[in-house]
């Protein structure tokens, strides 16, 4: 494979495509709500009506508005200055109107305003081929520029120019505290070993939270691109995905887009006829939420069960079967293409002075519009909930978002003009994360909230360390005890100096995490712990 059969390869699925498209949403959600009958309802009404030669049914990934699935969108592409339709909750009923709507039927069939805040608020990077190609075909990413970075790479540039334009991006990582990415990739390069591993970390875990599911389904090729790109500019040869095994949507998608990227040539030996090998597995996890983190993940793909270790030494330097290993996020590795292809100057520009680029949320919980957005870094909360995501349903009001999952913090409304980036959440006692974002509104209890983050931990826990195997559980009874409206003032007092020592001495970020959504709704709505405490004290 040269880069004269890649762009060949584009230009024959240009030129193969049709006049009229017709993109079928075949993420999960959608899945869920009927899709492939919605799909088959548009093929029979296409064929009963002739248009075979004019119109066409493309399979698509994830368009984003979750809560309206099954969608559907047209687009004629030679139409000057058409805007794309999109049909909302589609049926088969609904999908045979589309195409009698298309022959120019008057049928009254429910569309998305693609002039809404939702859509136009959005800076799609990670996402920008999500909704448009589809997943399941290589000559579909090829056609939206696909493996034209790892050309790139491979072809015109170091490995020490590719880390370097890593690093002045700013890219940071996109699944835990935003370690910066480009030094990472610098320590591994710098590593020595016989061998040195690249993973991804696909073991989105966290309540709420689709994003890299998402991106797996819609765009897996771009990650794989991404991975190897990486691959090339620390000197690995060998990279693993890991993956929890409740996603057989995007598990199966990561398996035909690795056959094709090796039918190819585009993985395996020699890629772009250069000396350059890097080959990719997936590791199927069993759901575990700790094996989300690192080392408690190589530990499984290495056969042991997954329980963390001690760091240092840390994976850039001791790894994967004891060799350096370059860890990242499905989000981190899916911005690599981009910014090889676009340069790293374009993607600084994007954002704030110390988070740069775009963010991918799973909008969940009590809002309108729930689904995936991806906006730039700065962009604030209220933006995000009340503009994009519509508010609270029926004219509520929004009372907090919790942000980074159980690892994060429950964020008041108050606060909702502060712009979403790695310091302003971490001031706000919250988190990033990997970009789950969960709505609530008044009639949440935010005690009870704290407790169910708490229970989630407890269940999680790998029961290595004592301060979290039996601190989580004490916290548990302690916010069960309080929400029951048994508690005492001393049992409060006694919450905080638990929390404090399960943050300070767990072994893990899952049990140093643990407490923070108990301290941000301590911080922020101690007058509902306070209202249960004296409650108490009343009936007693």
């Amino acid at each position: 494979m040269d880069l004269t059969e890649l762009q060949e390869i584009a230009q024959k699925e240009r030129a193969n495509s049709k006049p009229t498209r017709i993109r079928c949403c075949m993420a999960a959600g959608c899945l869920s709500s009927g899709a492939v009958t919605v799909k088959e309802s548009l093929e029979k009404s296409i064929t009963a009506a002739a248009l075979t030669n004019q119109i066409e049914v493309r399979s698509v990934g994830c368009m984003g508005l979750c809560c309206q699935a099954p969608l559907v969108q047209v687009d004629h592409s030679e139409v000057q200055n058409f805007t794309p339709l999109l049909y909302e909750n589609v049926t088969p009923e609904i999908a045979a109107a589309i195409v009698a709507e298309l022959q120019g039927g008057e049928v009254k069939v429910q569309k998305a305003d693609l002039n809404q805040p939702f859509f136009t608020k959005q800076l799609p990077i990670v996402l920008e081929n999500s909704g448009k190609i589809d997943p399941e075909r290589i000559e579909s990413y090829i056609a939206a520029d696909g493996y034209q970075a790892l050309y790139q790479v491979i072809r015109e540039m170091t490995p020490a120019k590719v880390v370097d334009d890593i690093t002045r991006s700013g890219l940071r990582g996109r699944g835990g505290a935003g370690y910066p990415t480009g030094v990472k990739w610098a320590t591994v390069a710098k590593g020595k070993g016989e061998r040195k591993f690249v993973i991804c970390n696909a073991d989105e875990g966290d309540p709420g939270a689709f994003m890299d599911r998402s991106v797996l389904e819609s765009d897996p090729h771009r990650v794989l691109e991404g991975m190897a790109i990486a691959a090339y500019s620390v000197g690995a040869n060998q990279g693993y995905i890991y993956i929890r095994a409740e996603y057989p949507v995007a598990i199966n998608r990561l398996q035909i887009a690795i056959r094709q990227a090796q039918r190819l040539g585009l993985l395996g030996s020699n890629i772009f006829d250069s000396p350059f090998d890097f080959k990719i597995d997936i590791r199927i996890g069993a759901g575990a939420y700790v094996c989300g983190e690192e080392t408690a993940l190589m530990a499984s793909i290495e056969g042991q069960r997954g329980t963390p270790s001690p760091r240092p030494p840390y994976p850039a330097e001791s790894g994967l079967w004891g060799f350096p290993t370059l860890i990242n996020n499905v989000e981190t590795y899916a911005n690599v293409p981009w910014i090889i292809r676009k340069g790293a100057d374009v993607f600084t520009s994007i954002g704030t002075e110390k988070s740069k680029g775009t963010k991918v949320f799973a909008l969940a919980g009590k809002i309108q519009n729930t689904g995936i957005i991806e906006v730039p870094m700065g962009t604030t909360l209220w933006q995000i909930v009340e503009e994009m995501g519509g508010g609270v349903p029926d004219g509520g009001t929004a009372k907090a978002v919790q942000t980074g999952g159980p690892s994060g913090g429950c964020i008041p409304a108050s606060a909702f003009d502060t712009p979403v980036d790695y310091e302003s959440l971490s001031q706000l006692g919250s988190m990033m994360g990997s970009g789950g974002m969960i709505v609530m509104d008044e009639s949440t209890n935010m005690v009870d909230v704290a407790r169910f983050f708490m229970e989630f931990c407890m269940d999680e826990s790998c029961g290595k360390c004592i301060p979290c195997r039996v601190g989580t559980v004490q916290l548990y009874k302690l916010l069960t005890k309080i929400s029951e409206g048994k508690a005492s003032f001393a049992d409060l007092k006694l919450l905080e100096e638990l929390c404090d020592m399960v943050k300070h001495t767990s072994l893990c970020g899952l049990g140093q995490s643990a407490p923070n959504p108990v301290f941000s709704t301590l911080r922020y709505f101690r007058d509902e712990y306070l209202a249960l405490i004296k409650q108490t004290a009343i009936s007693s």
